[in-house]
């Protein structure tokens, strides 16, 4: 099928329609638990509910749309990655994919340790209390102020990620009186099989120091020499949202690679690799993500066999899962407002929400899955592309899916696996606020993270 495109959009008139692959589903009502919360399940009358609260319920008292967070899923996830990778090891959450203060002191009390890009997002772990010590601090472009607040504040780490930055921390750190202990993030070659905007470990693009070319080897060279800092590991991430573990292992052997130069050449033996996160997750029934276990052994065992064959030491590892823990906790629930059938194509079903809560399917063409969640239902399966209220016409929440041929507006309408990354590049386009964080446990609701207001976005309307 034709996937031409105009500057403003597709066109309708003249572009056929996308082909899809599904099949309707055998059941309509069946919940698959792989890409739902933990607590989610359906009651006695078909309305769908999670932590003991029907969606009917979440709707009249927060209402649509909003994210709807399982507390007791993100914090089961969180121990998962904690027990599997044991004390050896660190997991560091990465807050870039959700971060509120509640999901901070979550992370606190199940003993993960947390990672930020940005001041604002070091600003939450603070305000949250995460210990400064257990806080790295990423980005490929940190300021002058954000540095300086980052070793004021005392963070565990910094991964430095360009020439520039190395003498920068080390200057910053040096004027404070402090000797900052910091990471060199290194670009090791592989090609990750991922969406090449989330891919990170290629040369051609803007994270980390390159190892071709000996520029990271150099790098680990002037971090060396200079008094305001101390260097305890090498850093590497090769991508987000990825299931073969292929990409690790030829990661691991050339940051390892970079690690027994390193000795050879300056007769030190780091203590940390950091192998990053991006481990995927199930967004609709067809994905297969492995286990926190599996990883855990999968990585430890990788990295043990490579030192071993280069005579080291098996350092310390560190992960980042973000998307991993918060993904899968939460769903977008929608009110339908209209249903459009295009007679031969498909029916089109507009929620009030849209791009602005959830980009990531017109970023990366990414795939969900929805439900009908306010009742059951049996009728005839109706393929579906469910969009937002927003003016473009590539404001689509899930291109292809199928719901019942009854579905009718007022009716809700819930998409799973939104925990990461949905709330975190959630705008205002079109002026709409933006929708709250409901977390959910034990029969309790409660909003960690509130809906903006029109008051709230004229505030910032100076006229």
């Amino acid at each position: 099928m034709s996937r031409s495109a105009h500057p403003a959009g597709p066109r309708h008139a003249d572009v056929l329609p996308e082909g899809h692959y599904l099949a309707p589903p055998a059941d309509l009502n069946a919940l698959d638990a792989k890409v739902w919360a933990q607590t989610v399940t359906r009651d006695a009358h078909g309305v769908v509910t999670v932590g003991g609260i029907g969606v009917k319920q979440l709707a009249e008292e927060f209402g649509t749309p909003a994210y709807i967070l399982d507390e007791a899923d993100f914090r089961a996830r969180a121990r998962a990655w904690r027990t599997a990778f044991g004390p050896g090891a660190d997991v560091f959450y990465a807050g870039k994919a959700f971060l509120s203060r509640a999901v901070v002191r979550w992370l606190d009390e199940e003993g993960l340790n947390l990672d930020v890009c940005s001041g604002g997002e070091l600003a939450t772990a603070l305000s949250g209390g995460m210990p400064a010590d257990r806080i790295a601090f990423h980005g490929n472009n940190k300021s002058t102020a954000e540095i300086e607040r980052a070793i004021r504040a005392g963070v565990g780490r910094i991964v430095l990620d360009s020439f520039q930055e190395i003498v920068r921390v080390a200057h910053i750190a040096r004027s404070l009186g402090v000797r900052q202990r910091v990471q060199i993030r290194v670009t090791v070659g592989v090609e990750a099989h991922t969406h090449e905007f989330i891919a990170t470990a290629h040369e051609d693009q803007k994270f980390g120091i390159p190892l071709a070319g000996g520029q990271a080897a150099e790098a680990v060279r002037r971090a060396l020499q200079l008094d305001g800092l101390e260097l305890i590991g090498i850093h590497s991430h090769i991508g987000s949202q990825i299931f073969d573990m292929s990409g690790f292992e030829v990661a691991a052997h050339r940051v390892v690679g970079l690690l027994r130069e390193i000795r050879d050449e300056h007769g030190v033996e780091l203590p940390e690799i950091d192998l990053g996160g991006g481990l995927g997750i199930a967004y609709t029934s067809d994905d297969d993500p492995r286990e926190p276990h599996e990883i855990a052994k999968a990585l430890t065992e990788i990295v043990g066999r490579e030192c071993e064959a280069a005579g080291l030491r098996t350092p310390r590892i560190s992960v980042e899962p973000g998307r991993a823990i918060v993904g899968p906790t939460a769903f977008t629930l929608y009110e339908v407002g209209t249903v459009k059938p295009l007679a031969g194509l498909r029916t089109y079903v507009s929620v009030d929400g849209g791009m602005s809560d959830n980009i990531r399917t017109a970023l990366y063409d990414a795939e969900y899955s929805v439900a009908l969640v306010s009742r059951a239902s049996d009728a005839e399966p109706m393929l579906v592309r469910v969009v937002g209220k927003h003016c473009e016409s590539g404001d689509i929440v899930v291109r292809d899916a199928f719901l019942p041929a009854d579905l009718a507006p007022g009716d809700l309408i819930a998409v799973p696996a939104t925990g990461a990354y949905c709330r975190s590049m959630a705008s205002n386009y079109n002026h709409v606020p933006r929708p709250p964080v409901v977390a959910v446990r034990d029969g309790e609701a409660r909003v960690i993270v509130r809906r903006e207001t029109e008051e709230d976005l004229l505030r910032l309307d100076v006229g």
